[in-house]
């Protein structure tokens, strides 16, 4: 395996673009840039040997030496690449920190102390604001490694500050060990088939073993990291009726009792977007746009890296809160106003497009929904890569129902078997995890093939007996969407209608 063609394969078609330019501004030489040349060769489909790559890279004289020196020159290029694009796209404290230090050292080493000094002094002054615990240890070990050197402060003074830092930076390293211990015990849960183990229990067990439960109760960024597991576990689960009332009664008992720094400005967002989402899971939806509105007045004072990571999925849990408030047109004018006016990444660019379909077609504007979707101009593999494939499934599922209701049966009819062929050959004759996606399908080609067929009491019925792995108050609200639209087909109504009934029906009572 070649571990370099390997690691050049990750960088995305953007950034292969971009890491090329990257290349290009290197000092040029008269025949060409051999980097880019290999750099290429590697990224094709068919994987080339070391023999085939010298012969190509130097056809006159082959020279293994020069090729093996080529390929460390590129990999520490794409090194060099990969921590400049890190550092850009970085915008916390602790990146600046990180580059104060190195700038500190370099002064160190060009003979600059004054400079260098007054560099560490804002390096410690920024890390402690932004409670940077481990980092800010980094920046007193280097102050006391050249506190030898003019201009230095006092060693006593460094010593003194660094051992009243230690505790709490002594407190982020037995987190880190505590979180990767609760994700590899939740693992081992789930593989046990004790999925339903508590996530309390293990959570507290951890906690104690390394006497963390005072610093999560005290500290914003780990309750936040703590609470990111948690969602991740639901999130597989399914179980955001547990969620909701833990995170909640989480942030509400550190608002109380210690409340959030502007320095903390980034965890508490995080926080208020996580009981917002989980409360709309609930189908608690105008409590969620109440967190909302509190999240929307954090970013209105906040930095603008806090808007780029927070805004655009404040305006999609916004929308999709309005879609069951009866008001879906606003929704629509949010996800419309945010592609308008704000270059978004490409997960939220399809992640806004997706949306806007979805309301589209609540809306009965079949030909919005399809303008919306076709808009997103990515192939399959492209979005699956990014996006996951049950973001891939409902795509396709959106696309083929927007088909039908267009009149195009043939189309429809071609969306269909290409969806079902894609989750046999991806997981099984029987579907897998996504047998329940079969059983749909199936109904749906009996439309296709017989619009009629909705009006017989045995399409109602084998609607209602359609099988899926969770009761409807706990599935996703897109799996009920989707189920919406069948059951409003079976019984003559609107689909936006039953849809909104079946959101407000009282959990276990949807079939009554």
């Amino acid at each position: 395996m070649d571990d370099l063609r390997t690691t050049l394969n990750t960088l995305s078609a953007d950034d292969r673009k971009e890491f090329l330019r990257f290349l290009q501004r290197q000092r040029r030489k008269e025949k060409g840039r051999q980097d880019v040349r290999l750099c290429e060769l590697l990224w094709q489909l068919r994987p080339l040997g070391a023999e085939a790559l010298i012969t190509r890279l130097y056809p006159d004289e082959p020279n293994a030496v020069a090729y093996y020196a080529l390929r460390k020159r590129l990999l520490r290029q794409v090194t060099d690449f990969l921590l400049l694009k890190q550092r850009t796209q970085d915008p916390t404290a602790a990146a600046t920190v990180r580059g104060q230090l190195s700038l500190a050292q370099h002064l160190f080493e060009a003979g600059v102390p004054r400079l260098a000094w007054n560099t560490l002094r804002k390096a410690e002054k920024l890390a402690r604001y932004n409670e940077q615990y481990e980092l800010l240890n980094t920046v007193y070990n280097l102050q006391i490694e050249h506190a030898h050197r003019e201009h230095a402060e006092p060693i006593d003074d460094i010593i003194r500050r660094r051992n009243l830092n230690k505790p709490a930076a002594d407190e982020e390293e037995r987190a880190a060990i505590a979180y990767s211990l609760m994700r590899q015990r939740l693992q081992q849960a789930r593989a046990q088939g004790r999925s339903g183990a508590s996530f309390d229990q293990i959570m507290q067990d951890v906690l104690r073993e390394y006497d963390l439960q005072e610093a999560f109760a005290r500290r914003p960024s780990l309750l936040f990291r703590l609470l990111s597991i948690a969602r991740s576990a639901m999130l597989v689960r399914r179980d955001f009726a547990t969620f909701e009332p833990f995170v909640r009664r989480c942030y509400h008992l550190m608002e109380k009792r210690h409340g959030f720094a502007p320095a903390q400005r980034a965890y508490q967002l995080g926080l208020l977007y996580m009981i917002a989402h989980a409360l709309y899971r609930n189908r608690r939806f105008t409590e969620s746009v109440q967190y909302l509105e509190q999240l929307h007045g954090l970013l209105a004072a906040g930095t603008r890296g806090h808007r780029d990571e927070y805004y655009p999925r404040y305006i999609f849990l916004l929308a999709a809160n309005y879609a069951f408030l009866r008001r879906n047109t606003d929704g629509i004018q949010l996800l419309k106003d945010l592609l308008r006016s704000q270059a978004l990444d490409p997960r939220d660019q399809l992640t806004a497009q997706l949306a806007l379909g979805f309301h589209y077609f609540a809306e009965g504007r079949f030909a919005h929904t399809n303008q919306a979707l076709h808009a997103i101009g990515r192939s399959d593999h492209w979005c699956e890569a990014r996006m996951g494939v049950e973001w891939l499934l409902n795509k396709n599922l959106g696309e083929l129902l927007t088909q039908l209701e267009m009149g195009h049966a043939d189309v429809a009819g071609h969306r269909l078997r290409a969806l079902e062929r894609f989750v046999r050959d991806r997981f099984g004759a029987e579907g897998g995890q996504y047998r329940y996606l079969l059983s749909y399908l199936a109904l749906v080609r009996d439309l296709i093939g017989d619009p009629a067929a909705a009006q017989r009491p045995d399409f109602a019925a084998r609607v209602g007996q359609m099988p899926r792995f969770l009761p409807l108050e706990r599935e996703d609200l897109q799996a009920l969407s989707f189920y919406a639209w069948l059951k409003a087909r079976a019984c003559g109504r609107p689909y936006y209608e039953v849809l909104l009934e079946l959101a407000e029906t009282p959990p276990g009572r949807e079939n009554a």
